[in-house]
């Protein structure tokens, strides 16, 4: 069967050049996008460049975008993006810069990684010996050591698009990995880090992350994990904790959240400089009738607070 694939060329020596080159190959219903492109590679065209390495899911290497979302391409089959025969679409992974056609510079990535500490840091001395873990700490872990810093999680992270500055899911969920770790003494340290703008609070949600990372790592609930973490060790005073206690109290109260209270709980009353930052999202609020001048509340109140008291055990 004839499958039609559309890939991102690239070339740094000619990048006025750059666009789409069609290619045309022969696969099977168990041929996998990388089989593919080694296919144009080897046997179409020689100048397409590539990463990959065990074509087994281990080694991280053939992250790429097919059809708009990041996936490895070793584990991705032609016939599960293209059942009906579609034309496949590869990029390189988003977020980084392009070297060459779905080569990527993967320096930033690995500059974020190494500025969450990805190490034990114990407390004291250096030991003479191991340091054990109970088995419970340890598989508690497991999850989030599968990781195989394949870059996914970071080409669709929707807040690095506009910010690069944000340490992104991979390093927070690397960082999760020692916070949680029963044998590092510099958890308080480490939160304190998190806690600061770019860290665990720039998180938006968009749980892009967790759809596309191949081994189940969740990043975005370790972002979470580690924001509670921050506020039960005392720290509270951010932007981010103050929305989040506002947003709660807020549906608490009204069934509803309060928008209006929220934006300046969230910033402070009296931090002038951000409520003026604040004022055109405002402003572009008002035209858009979007603006909540009397508040509202929930119909049923009663059913909202009866779901807060059950949470927390009233």
């Amino acid at each position: 069967m004839e499958q039609k694939l559309r890939v991102k060329r690239y070339d740094p020596e000619n990048p006025g050049a750059a666009g789409y080159q069609d290619y045309t190959v022969e696969v099977t219903d168990t041929t996998t996008v990388l089989d593919a492109l080694l296919t144009i590679r080897e046997d179409m065209d020689g100048t397409l460049s590539m990463r990959c390495s065990c074509r087994a899911s281990i080694c991280g290497s053939c992250a790429m975008r097919v059809d708009g979302q990041a996936k490895l391409v070793c584990k991705t089959r032609i016939s599960s993006v293209a059942p009906n025969g579609e034309t496949v679409t590869i990029d390189p992974v988003g977020n980084m810069p392009v070297i060459k056609d779905l080569v990527v510079e993967f320096k930033p990535f690995w500059d974020k990684m190494r500025a969450v500490t990805p190490y034990l840091q114990p407390e004291g001395d250096v030991p003479k010996a191991e340091y054990f873990a109970s088995d419970e700490d340890m598989v508690h872990l497991v999850g989030v050591v599968n990781c195989i810093q394949c870059g996914a999680c970071v080409s669709d992270c929707t807040v690095l698009e506009v910010d690069d500055s944000f340490l992104g899911p991979a390093a927070l969920a690397k960082a999760y990995r020692f916070v949680k770790d029963p044998r590092d003494g510099h958890q308080k340290d480490r939160l304190e880090d998190l806690n600061k703008p770019s860290g665990v609070w720039d998180c938006t949600r968009c749980m892009q992350c967790v759809e596309v990372c191949p081994k189940d790592v969740d990043p975005m609930g370790r972002i979470m994990v580690m924001r509670d973490m921050a506020m039960e060790t005392g720290f509270n005073n951010t932007s981010g904790s103050r929305h989040t206690e506002s947003f709660a109290k807020s549906v608490k109260k009204n069934g509803r959240l309060d928008e209006m209270k929220l934006a300046v709980d969230s910033m402070g009353k009296f931090n002038i400089p951000a409520l003026l930052d604040s004022a055109p999202v405002g402003l572009r609020a008002m035209r858009k009738g979007k603006f909540p001048w009397k508040g509202h509340k929930s119909s049923e109140p009663d059913k909202v607070k009866q779901v807060f008291e059950k949470i927390e055990g009233k």
